[in-house]
């Protein structure tokens, strides 16, 4: 992923890794990086408790200097236009998912075993349709892929969440009190930060043919907590809320 960063048009202003309790050896490496790295390079790192995704994200959101938050899973490879594509759709008041090229356990090894350049060859190769960027394309579905609280009205769960690829303005996040840290262990944390978003007057828009990113591959998290987490999200709908109690304000 860093080494992808590196590679981009644009650069961020900056990059944190918002690490859950990783051992030594991930500080050492952050550490290595961080000496020629194209922008500061920041490690927020809390001590491994379990499967706290939530509090670390608030914590890196919360030790940001920028205005515009753009979030990514660590196992990402970043097409070149990334950072330039996200912020030519960034607007106040909108969540902006992006999609993922999902790369498969054979392509993943080969990439992880090739250098630097042949790495990206590889993995720009794949996704066909899906991975191509189109101006027209990304513009158009933007515009009309615009989702408000109204949604819940008729349905309780907007598909295609995923926090690999998204984005928002911090003021933004900090008014709905960031990702609500109720949720212990894999799942449903983004859905339930959109969707308080979203009853706090936002909207969510897609962004796909742009802001492209290449998942590589990883056995899927348990999902021994996703029944809790589930109706922790419902709870949310059922109240319209706008606020979570435990969130970025008490960092």
């Amino acid at each position: 992923m860093l080494d992808s960063v590196k590679n981009l048009a644009l650069l961020p202003s900056e990059v944190l890794i918002a690490d859950d309790g990783s051992t030594e050896d991930t500080k050492e490496l952050i550490e290595s990086y961080a000496k020629d790295f194209p922008c500061p390079l920041r490690h927020i790192w809390q001590m491994d408790k379990g499967f706290r995704l939530s509090e670390i994200r608030n914590r890196a959101i919360n030790a940001a200097n920028g205005e515009y938050i753009i979030i990514i899973d660590g196992d990402m490879i970043l097409d070149s236009h990334f950072i330039k594509e996200h912020l030519h759709f960034a607007k106040k008041g909108v969540f902006l998912q992006g999609s993922r090229v999902i790369l498969n356990e054979s392509t993943t090894q080969n990439i992880m075993q090739s250098n630097t350049k042949d790495a990206f060859s590889l993995a720009f190769k794949q996704g066909g349709f899906k991975a191509k960027r189109c101006v027209l394309l990304s513009s158009f579905i933007f515009n009309t892929s615009k989702i408000t609280s109204s949604f819940f009205d008729k349905k309780d769960f907007i598909k295609g969440i995923r926090g690999c690829n998204m984005s928002f303005f911090k003021t933004d996040c900090v008014s709905i009190n960031g990702f609500n840290e109720a949720f212990i262990g894999w799942g449903r944390e983004d859905s339930e930060f959109v969707a308080r978003f979203l009853f706090n007057g936002g909207e969510m828009r897609r962004l796909k043919f742009a802001g492209i990113a290449y998942h590589l591959y990883h056995p899927e998290n348990s999902r021994t907590m996703l029944e809790s987490n589930h109706n922790i999200y419902l709870q949310t709908l059922a109240n319209k809320s706008r606020y979570c109690e435990r969130g970025i304000e008490i960092k």
